[in-house]
């Protein structure tokens, strides 16, 4: 997905000064429209990442950011427009313990805590906005109003089982066995 996105890099290396770095990312509109293409958006409006990255320990490093952002999403029903604000909080942990495991062969242990990566010697903001916002999508958009109530197939000229219609599965309880035969 990033391959086509602008990158918007920060040097973490063991070289950087240890202090805080700012951000505040707001791509420009070449780049919303590579972002929504990636993300298959109608439309993407209004997007911001803003908040700091903390030096922790000797190499490690920790994100705290806000990403703010407009979508227009087709209705999974009707394919109207749907437009939704999304505003997450994001907080990562770029630890250098396991970029070095990363490079070991065989097999990697993985951390419980989903919030930590590997610690790259260039961080994309770019790419962590990305993941963050399509993290965040809501899943199925509906327009107001709009109900989905399920589709019923068959075979031409057959009825389709339905809700309603007979359950396949109904015959399986005339085996369980009932209280008085368990005697």
């Amino acid at each position: 997905m990033t391959d086509t996105l602008p990158v918007h890099p920060v040097r973490l290396s063991a070289e950087t000064a240890r202090h805080e770095i700012a951000i505040a990312l707001r791509p420009d509109a070449p780049a919303l429209t590579a972002l929504a293409q990636a993300l298959g958006l109608s439309a993407l409006r209004k997007v911001a990442l803003t908040g700091r990255l903390l030096p922790q320990g000797r190499q490690d490093w920790h994100l705290t950011a806000r990403l703010g952002a407009t979508v227009v999403q087709p209705c999974v029903v009707t394919l109207a427009p749907v437009t939704t604000r999304i505003d997450e909080d994001i907080t990562r942990t770029y630890a250098a313990a396991l970029a070095t495991e990363a490079a070991l062969p065989g097999e990697v242990e993985i951390p419980q805590d989903v919030d930590t990566e590997p610690l790259p010697a260039v961080l994309d903001l770019m790419a962590v906005l990305a993941e963050a916002l399509a993290l965040a999508l809501p899943p199925f958009p509906r327009a107001p109003g709009v109900e989905f109530d399920g589709i019923e197939v068959t075979e031409p000229g057959k009825t389709p089982l339905g809700r309603t219609g007979a359950n396949p599965f109904a015959g399986l309880a005339a085996l369980r066995p009932r209280p008085q035969d368990e005697d």
